[in-house]
């Protein structure tokens, strides 16, 4: 196992999340909107990488971790932006640029408040195991 499929599972959550009809009008990225920005938007965040090769081949589970950000008042937005990411992303399996997804599967979420109550924040973990 090696680290270079990694950007293949990222490519295939950012293509799941951008083209659900359920997310669409939100901001799907991978890095931080600029300082000031305001809104909900949805941002696929760090991942872990586990090697899962066996006798029948290489492949590895990554954990990644997308985040629901949220200035609306309250969780209710929040949460349900990421039941629609949840729901999206679960049992997903999108074509790879390298090897193939076997499964998508929901790990656990932490939902919390930022900058002083203002902002709302849900990491939601996913196991998407790959074959190379």
């Amino acid at each position: 196992m090696s680290y270079g499929a990694a950007a293949a599972p990222q490519a295939a959550v950012y293509g799941v999340l951008s083209g659900d009809p359920a997310l669409a009008g939100v901001l799907v990225v991978d890095a931080m909107p600029p300082l000031g920005a305001v809104g909900t938007f949805v941002l696929i965040g760090p991942e872990e990488v586990l090697d899962q090769s066996d006798k029948s081949g290489d492949g590895a589970e990554h954990r990644v971790v997308v985040s629901v950000i949220s200035d609306a008042s309250g969780f209710l937005t929040a949460k349900t932006l990421a039941g629609a990411v949840s729901d999206s992303l679960v049992g997903a399996t999108p074509p790879l640029s390298i090897g193939r997804i076997v499964g998508v599967r929901f790990l656990k979420a932490v939902a919390r408040r930022l900058a002083e109550g203002e902002v709302r924040r849900i990491d939601l973990t996913f196991r998407v195991r790959i074959e190379l």
